[in-house]
């Protein structure tokens, strides 16, 4: 039952220009959400659509308690919109799913009940997915079983946003870039036991996709980010400095073996082009060193700063300013 009080289930929808399923995965929400017998909340995070999702979202707040909404002045992209509604929402429980309709809203109470097996995470599996084969399907098993053996997270499917999490395990958590596919990594690295369900996945009826091939490269990136930030967040030195050490030893070794042939095989320095890799390798050795002292700053630094998130909220609707999350 949707509730004016702190809710038990909060459900986070990031919405881009989806003004044409909206209406259709409200209804099927909505009924969803009523027959659980508990307090929820839906937080629709527009991510500066331009399509009119505006006013549909608007219209779906006055035909549905516990519906709110919040307006991102710009495009930010899904990370920083799911983001937003990390911050503001206030169920004990979070649900995710996307807005276009191809997650199944009756999956819910499914997920909730497996949660309720003393999991901390639970993630949609889209094992019979309706998208095409080598566009979609392809890339993301590829990019699952790469995250799974990078991150030591093994899921099936980390780009199904259909997921339900308890809170204290993404409240902490400050997401930026493309990062929302790695939550059940970054809930994983905080001792989030995490479990799989399989979920049902529509074709999509109504609208376009705005992903393509091209997230393919950002996920790689983003993945070097989060492997960074399990292993060496705290202590960058350990990388940095731990390179510049090992690249710094070689370069004594070939600058000991180029000493060897002067002294003992008579053939002079300027013949010997590993003097020069010695050298090279020393600078590289010595500046990664540089390098990961530099992070240790940083880092410091990011841990003292002000925290700033990485959206501006123009307008929120139907929440009550007194009891919103700091």
């Amino acid at each position: 039952m949707a509730s004016v009080e702190q809710p038990y289930l909060s459900v986070l929808i990031p919405i881009y220009n989806e003004q044409e399923s909206l209406p259709l995965l409200a209804e099927e929400l909505a009924q969803v959400l009523d027959g659980l017998n508990l307090s929820y909340e839906v937080i629709l995070v527009n991510d500066g659509s331009t399509d009119g999702s505006d006013s549909v979202i608007r219209e779906l707040i006055r035909a549905h308690p516990g519906f709110k909404c919040i307006r991102v002045v710009r495009n930010v992209g899904q990370t920083a919109a799911l983001s937003a509604g990390i911050r503001h929402c206030a169920g004990e429980i979070i649900a995710c799913l996307d807005a276009d309709g191809q997650n199944d809203p009756a999956d819910i109470p499914r997920l909730i009940d497996k949660l309720a097996e003393d999991h901390d995470l639970v993630s949609g599996w889209r094992r019979q997915r309706k998208d095409p084969f080598w566009t979609r399907r392809l890339p993301s098993h590829l990019a699952n079983a790469l995250i799974s053996w990078v991150t030591g997270v093994r899921l099936h499917d980390y780009g199904c946003t259909l997921k339900i999490y308890r809170s204290k395990y993404l409240k902490p958590l400050r997401l930026y870039g493309e990062m929302h596919r790695f939550l059940p990594a970054f809930a994983g690295f905080l001792g989030a036991r995490i479990a799989e369900l399989e979920v049902n996945h529509r074709p999509r009826l109504r609208g376009r996709s705005k992903y393509g091939l091209s997230r393919t490269l950002k996920v790689l990136l983003d993945l070097l980010t989060v492997k960074f930030m399990d292993a060496y967040m705290a202590k960058p030195i350990y990388l940095f400095g731990g390179g510049g050490l090992t690249v710094g030893l070689i370069g004594a070794g070939l600058a000991c073996v180029t000493l060897y042939k002067k002294f003992y095989l008579g053939i002079f320095v300027k013949d010997q082009p590993l003097f020069q890799v010695s050298i090279f390798l020393g600078l590289i050795g010595f500046q990664m060193i540089l390098l990961g002292l530099l992070a240790e700053i940083l880092v410091r630094v990011y841990f003292d700063i002000k925290e700033k998130p990485p959206y501006f909220v123009g307008e929120m609707i139907g929440f009550d300013i007194r009891s919103e999350v700091k």
